[in-house]
């Protein structure tokens, strides 16, 4: 059964999100802010993590940098709609971001996508790229034996290129295979930055190649 950690401090969305959740199969364990989720964190262990942005104590990126090196996916809810907090949310390894209000089938759809997003790359194995090896079962790429750091969003492009390689894959061909169902707030140019981001990461070692006025293709 999956564990869900839920650290929202508005109690009448919190009860309606743990009933909700429950009823989906899942044990959800619910703090109300930064204290409670790091009490939580030490002593238990989630597949997935629901994080409101804003808590009394602290920010939901407060609780992420607490889940850091843990298998824990992380979902963040906020009613903060703005671009620059969703960047940021993606570069610090975010799953998705959901706004207040929201319908509550989305979120549990998101949940499960999520939840099976992470069940399918446990289950794959080591795949290479160039000069990289990507070990999709531990989330990590290697250049040559040394690990690369790459932003959760950087690994998400670098195994989309890895699974559609040879194809040329357009600019929103990508954005879909990345974000899913929440890609529609993604701009062209915000991919084009994390396009520059990835190829400065792997320098040499994959050849990331633009086909103008289409997209990209990795050989």
């Amino acid at each position: 059964m999956k564990r869900i950690l839920l650290i929202e401090d508005d109690e009448i969305i919190a009860s309606g999100l743990v009933y909700a959740l429950e009823q989906e199969g899942y044990t959800v364990i619910h703090g109300k802010n930064v204290s409670d989720a790091r009490i939580k964190i030490i002593n238990e262990t989630f597949d997935l993590a629901i994080l409101d942005m804003q808590l009394p104590d602290g920010t939901g990126f407060g609780v992420r940098e607490l889940l850091k090196g843990r298998d824990t996916a992380v979902v963040f809810l906020t009613v903060v709609d703005d671009e620059g907090n969703i960047v940021r949310a993606f570069e610090d390894g975010a799953d998705d971001y959901i706004t207040k209000p929201f319908r509550l089938r989305e979120l549990l759809a998101r949940v499960k996508r999520v939840l099976n997003a992470r069940d399918g790359e446990t289950r794959s194995s080591v795949m290479a790229l160039g000069g990289v090896s990507i070990d999709t079962a531990a989330g990590k790429v290697y250049i040559n034996g040394v690990p690369l750091d790459l932003t959760a969003l950087e690994y998400r492009l670098l195994l989309t290129f890895a699974q559609n390689r040879g194809q040329m894959l357009t600019r929103s061909r990508i954005l879909e295979s990345i974000w899913d169902s929440a890609g529609n707030f993604v701009e062209d140019n915000t991919l084009t930055v994390y396009i520059k981001r990835l190829r400065e990461k792997l320098g040499g070692a994959v050849n990331i190649e633009t086909v103008r006025g289409l997209g990209y293709r990795v050989d």
